[in-house]
């Protein structure tokens, strides 16, 4: 058994994380502030005796008594609605939050594991985005308070590794869905779902026919469980190579639905990236990553965890 710090545990990809590794027999603390995460999302974990929750902002400095095997920073503001109403707060959880998380890592002589993400690279003038690609970010621009916390963040914790020797893993998750996703955070699959679920018109930016990659969580945590057990430092993409545009998404979604929706066209946000495909195959060599769930499969799941949630 090992001990797991989860920050931002109560939040859509850090519940499930939470939940994966008590089912793998570990010890996990869980903490959140609730900013963005749902106590709902860990109310059955609530019961289990090796799992451990703390009320608190990653921004402030860490405290805690017992010993700690791995730090999994996965606190974030990571939506777009949400990360343009809390710019300052977002910014602080890449920056302090990573900083502070990485202080007690060295304090527990722990491994640490960053959530970081696809959004690093920016709207890509590369595709697929391959690990070693710097990007093409706006930093002042509408989305550069989360994509600069990342690209920070990312920064810091290779300080901390080639400075103080701790083992660090840098995930670049690229978009994931699934149960448990808050239902009114602003992207694109829940939007749509919700829409469809009550006959609303999809909201669709610009001509739909950007591309995006979407991963189910389970692929996803799965990824993360065999790169906690990978014994080198490295940075790696996670997500789903297959590609799809956004007009492709709502024929999926309608159909599933069967909702009677209309699209309606909105103007493109600045800075929206036109296209995204994480470049798995460095994944796939280290830690034999193979994203096992179809999109029409994992929306078929998360609907009907909507329908039931609604």
């Amino acid at each position: 058994m090992k001990t797991f710090l989860v920050t931002g545990g109560a939040g859509f990809i850090g519940s499930h994380l939470c939940e994966k590794l008590l089912y793998k027999g570990h010890k996990v603390i869980c903490m959140d502030n609730f900013i963005t995460g749902s106590e709902n999302n860990i109310a059955e974990l609530k019961n289990n005796p090796n799992f451990k929750f703390i009320l608190h902002d990653v921004s402030n400095y860490i405290a805690i008594d017992e010993d700690i095997d791995c730090v999994m920073h996965f606190a974030s503001i990571a939506s777009p609605k949400n990360y343009s109403k809390y710019p300052i707060k977002t910014l602080k959880a890449g920056a302090l939050g990573t900083y502070n998380c990485l202080g007690l890592a060295k304090e527990k002589n722990a491994d640490f594991v960053l959530a970081s993400t696809s959004e690093v690279y920016g709207d890509p003038e590369i595709h697929p985005q391959k690990e070693n690609y710097w990007g093409h970010v706006n930093p002042v621009g509408p989305r550069g308070c989360y994509d600069e916390s990342k690209r920070f963040a990312e920064s810091i914790v290779t300080a901390y590794h080639n400075t103080h020797n701790i083992n660090t893993k840098i995930i670049r998750i690229f978009n994931t869905y699934g149960p448990k996703m808050h239902k009114s955070d602003g992207r694109v699959i829940p939007n749509f779902i919700n829409q469809a679920l009550f006959n609303k018109p999809l909201t669709v930016y610009g001509n739909g026919l950007q591309t995006r990659s979407f991963c189910y969580i389970d692929d996803l945590i799965n990824g993360i469980i065999k790169l906690i057990n990978y014994k080198e430092t490295t940075i790696v993409n996670l997500g789903n190579p297959n590609e799809i545009n956004i007009l492709e998404l709502t024929e999926q979604i309608l159909k599933i639905t069967n909702s009677k929706s209309k699209i309606r066209y909105l103007e493109l946000p600045k800075d929206e990236p036109k296209r995204r495909r994480p470049d798995i195959t460095k994944a796939k060599k280290i830690i034999n990553f193979k994203p096992k769930i179809a999109l029409y499969e994992g929306l078929q799941k998360t609907i009907k965890w909507f329908e039931i949630n609604k």
